[in-house]
């Protein structure tokens, strides 16, 4: 008979096989088995029924070109790609990202991420991603509204209300999301169910540009909750300056904390009197600035080139909120050098394996990403439901639904881990409780 670590073992290498130059995808996915060995000697069944190989083979991967004219009348020609990846739990959920990185393996990466993070938040939506390496910095309007429309143009045949609903991610905003709907509606029919992160006039939801850095702090803070400690009084390091960074800072803020630092893709801004929320809000998303513009306009501000992580400083709590991978083993040591005792991921994936087993040796509480970022997919999820009811909900109330769906994120990776014997592991409960709950579906559904 197989053994449980034979079999995640066989699995991996046909998967690294089978997408062999997909690096994300391989290091998600090898994160992910990597935790499951007791749930599959507990569930035999789930070998039997071989849940693996269907689980990290996507259902559907849409790839199209997406041709559009920029401000001079030259025909550009990006690439479009969607990953449907599981619906056992519900229509396929997740974000549109706009990036020249982006490709079918990073898409496959979040996406898979994104089945778990979902099924998380114990609403019925299954996991996708979508995208194109289109850059939207630097475009005109018209030119982001022209890519917009032809990407959207192509997608449409593909998602539905109840099928596949889109969301924003990196490089699409409110703007992009207004874009693709007015093409989606002038293609098909008004139906404000078919994207999330719309603007409010026209079915949004309040809190959803705040979603995903109050969520993540609702999370960490639940996690510091029950091992005898708060954000009050703690010295945070977050990574990034979109939304995610700017509202997991002004929450952290609310909550007692002194958030020293915000970066972008060229380097970071440290003021140890706490980053000022107003200015850095008003520099990115208004004048859609570099931190630099932040750092000439704040006397107690100091730019620096490079990433955060290398800054020497002590500190009590990291927040990366930037992008995947931007802290590895040797990053996560100096973390542990600088006395940092808690990392909550509002990024995708920002910790690689390595940076993973350090945080476990030293008892670093670790919050990942799939549990602690989730906040952005639950509002997008009770945006879906204001739409099907035609109701909008006041931003307390989707604010105080987010809160709930967070604790009750931490509490279930919290219990998983200790009906598993896995102590404070809470990436191991994050990851069993979502497998589990995802590898039932699927079972109860047949060969799906």
């Amino acid at each position: 008979m197989t053994t449980a670590k034979e079999y995640i073992q066989s699995t991996f290498e046909t998967v690294k096989a089978r997408n062999g130059h997909e690096a994300e995808f391989l290091q998600a996915v090898e994160e992910f088995l990597s935790t499951l060995e007791p749930v599959f000697e507990k569930h035999p069944e789930y070998i039997e029924e071989n849940i693996l190989a269907r689980i990290t083979e996507p259902e559907r991967v849409i790839s199209f070109r997406v041709p559009w004219v920029d401000r001079e009348g030259n025909i550009q020609v990006n690439r479009g790609y969607r990953v449907q990846f599981n619906s056992a739990v519900g229509p396929y959920k997740g974000g549109l990202r706009f990036h020249p990185t982006v490709n079918q393996g990073i898409l496959k990466f979040l996406g898979f991420e994104q089945i778990f993070k979902n099924v998380l938040t114990g609403l019925p939506i299954g996991g996708g991603k979508g995208g194109s390496d289109f850059d939207p910095k630097g475009k005109t309007d018209a030119e982001v509204m022209r890519f917009c429309q032809s990407f959207m143009t192509e997608l449409q045949k593909h998602i539905g209300p109840s099928l596949d609903v889109p969301a924003g991610d990196i490089g699409v905003g409110g703007r992009e999301i207004g874009y693709l709907y007015g093409q989606y509606k002038r293609l098909r029919q008004f139906d404000a169910g078919v994207l999330t992160g719309k603007p409010l006039g026209f079915g949004g939801s309040l809190i959803r540009p705040e979603a995903t850095g109050y969520g993540l702090v609702y999370y960490t803070e639940e996690m510091l909750k029950a091992n005898g400690d708060s954000f009050a009084g703690k010295k945070v390091v977050i990574s990034g300056s979109g939304n995610v960074a700017q509202y997991a800072l002004q929450k952290a803020t609310e909550l007692g904390a002194t958030v020293i630092s915000v970066s972008d893709s060229n380097g970071y801004v440290i003021d140890e009197n706490g980053i000022d929320f107003d200015l850095l809000t008003d520099v990115k998303e208004k004048r859609r600035a570099r931190l630099t513009e932040y750092a000439a306009e704040k006397p107690t501000a100091t730019y620096y080139e490079g990433s955060v992580w290398t800054y020497a400083v002590n500190y009590d709590i990291a927040l990366p909120c930037a992008t995947q991978n931007e802290i590895d083993g040797d990053a996560a040591k100096r973390l542990v050098a600088q006395g940092v005792k808690v990392v909550s991921e509002g990024a995708n994936m920002p910790s690689n394996i390595d940076a993973i087993n350090v945080y476990k040796e030293n008892g670093i509480l670790y919050g990942p990403a799939k549990a602690a970022n989730a906040g952005g997919v639950a509002v997008s999820a009770l945006e879906m439901s204001q739409n099907s009811q035609r109701l909008s909900w006041t931003r307390e109330e989707v604010d105080g639904r987010l809160k709930d769906i967070m604790t009750n994120i931490f509490n279930t990776a919290k219990t998983t881990a200790e009906t598993y014997g896995l102590g404070k592991d809470y990436l191991a409960g994050a990851n069993i409780a979502a497998f589990e709950n995802v590898a039932n579906a699927m079972i109860a559904q047949g060969l799906v």
